[in-house]
């Protein structure tokens, strides 16, 4: 298969914005192993920016934009080369694609299409990250991106994907908000998304993201209408991915509309 996978930010890091080391190395390693096994990986890396604050030491996330923008420079580089040293000790290349809304819009975006692919025919893995560095004030014009989420659903259209996983910071989509309702219940497979179920989402996540529920929702739509399915699974076991690979229930499954 060809799977595109997005992790988070608060996945990846501890809640002082610092790198979470053991989780990160295990993600490497479970994603080089499905990768050893046959199957094609694109990564949707949020996480520059929250790493950016930790190694700042900012106190908290900045809300201005220049300050966001600075922690991005900062932090991306910390994000790369952690992929490229932990997935180098596996034998896997990676490649960094950054984009703004400019990049998926009209001509451009074949650019992407293009890109993406021939690094999978080399047998690389990309690993994509919106340019937070100079891309904040254009997404608010154009409303192209925005989040991971929805960035990881159009890199799912674009290269053709058969699979889009969503780690995060929950196991799934809950009938309630779980973080307020203890009687929440999971939903393990949704085959339609209709109205009643798009209410459902909430805002958005934990103080080191910015995608919640709703986000997930409008990716699973995108994707839905390529033929393309999409599961939202906890990001805290990097190992769900073996699970969700050999088909069993894990999360919330987002049936799509085959073409």
């Amino acid at each position: 298969m060809r799977v595109v996978v997005k992790v988070g930010s608060s996945t990846l890091t501890h809640s002082t914005g610092m790198l979470n080391i053991r989780l990160v190395e295990n993600l490497c390693k479970v994603l080089s192993d499905i990768k050893n096994s046959g199957h094609e990986v694109v990564l949707v890396s949020s996480g520059a920016v929250a790493m950016g604050v930790g190694k700042l030491r900012l106190q908290e996330k900045p809300s201005d934009n220049p300050t966001k923008q600075a922690a991005a420079a900062v932090g991306q580089c910390e994000l790369m080369y952690t992929y490229d040293k932990l997935f180098g000790e596996f034998n896997h290349t990676v490649a960094q694609v950054l984009v703004t809304g400019m990049d998926i819009v009209g001509a451009n975006r074949r650019n992407i299409e293009n890109t993406l692919n021939r690094l999978l025919e080399m047998g690389a893995l990309p690993i994509i990250n919106e340019n937070d560095t100079v891309s904040l004030d254009e997404m608010e014009q154009l409303n192209a991106l925005g989040d991971n989420d929805t960035l990881a659903a159009i890199v799912a259209t674009c290269i053709h994907a058969d699979l889009l996983i969503l780690l995060s910071d929950i196991d799934g989509m809950y009938t309630e908000d779980p973080r307020t309702n203890p009687d929440a219940q999971l939903i393990h497979r949704i085959s339609e998304l209709t109205e009643e179920v798009a209410a459902r989402a909430g805002g958005s996540g934990t103080s080191q993201g910015t995608g919640g529920m709703r986000t997930k929702i409008n990716a699973a739509k995108i994707v839905g209408l390529k033929g393309i399915d999409m599961v939202i699974a906890n990001g805290d076991d990097p190992e769900n991915l073996y699970r969700i690979i050999d088909g069993e229930e894990v999360g919330t499954y987002f049936e799509s509309k085959k073409e």
